[in-house]
């Protein structure tokens, strides 16, 4: 909580207690459900919660805006992000009914209103978003089809590691302008190692 509040200084006293409860309920979930490596459980707030809230040092949703979190697992990046922008709305879709229980039941204990979990494929998803938001489901090129057409702004991708090569082979398989990529190191904001090699990429539309 202590780096929280250090990047995010404008916290309100409803946002600081949300946090602070979510690392409790996805210890009490994850017990049922495993959907955290017990490692990351013990770097909880900087491996999932910091990392998921580094869009928002790249980018502000605005008010009323409506994202997708494709791949959420158990509610990251979306659960944190849904804390930080309580005017937007987030639809998490995971194609594992287990992690989307175990997402669901955080988001009701956090009381988010602006969060409805969904298990589904993002492909069958009716409907088309302002945004979309992931962390590193797949490469790059496999995951762009699962999207195309479902946002109408911009992509927030989290991923580590050397990212030329797959942005590249993306834009050539699936047609895409290389302009339309932007990605940018997390260790921009954060000070902790763990965030290194750690990315983000933007596809705006």
């Amino acid at each position: 909580m202590e780096a929280l509040t250090k990047y995010f200084p404008t916290l309100t006293e409803r946002q600081k207690a949300q946090f602070e409860a979510m690392e409790a309920l996805y210890r009490e979930w994850n017990a049922r459900i495993n959907v955290i490596s017990r490692k990351d459980m013990d770097q909880f707030y900087t491996h999932h919660v910091l990392h998921s809230l580094a869009i928002a040092k790249l980018f502000q949703f605005p008010a009323g805006s409506s994202i997708l979190d494709v791949g959420t697992g158990g509610g990251f990046p979306g659960i944190p992000l849904a804390v930080l922008f309580p005017e937007s709305q987030f639809v998490l879709c995971d194609s594992i009914g287990k992690k989307i229980k175990v997402a669901q039941a955080v988001a009701d204990g956090l009381e988010l209103k602006n969060v409805r979990c969904v298990q589904a494929r993002a492909e069958s998803l009716p409907g088309r978003f302002d945004f979309v938001v992931s962390r590193a489901v797949t490469d790059l090129s496999t995951f762009y089809p699962w999207v195309k057409g479902k946002f109408s702004q911009a992509v927030f991708y989290l991923k580590g590691g050397d990212l030329e090569a797959e942005i590249a082979d993306c834009a050539r398989r699936r047609h895409l302008d290389p302009g339309k990529f932007f990605q940018v190191r997390i260790s921009t904001w954060f000070e902790d190692p763990w965030f290194e090699e750690k990315k983000i990429v933007m596809i705006s539309q």
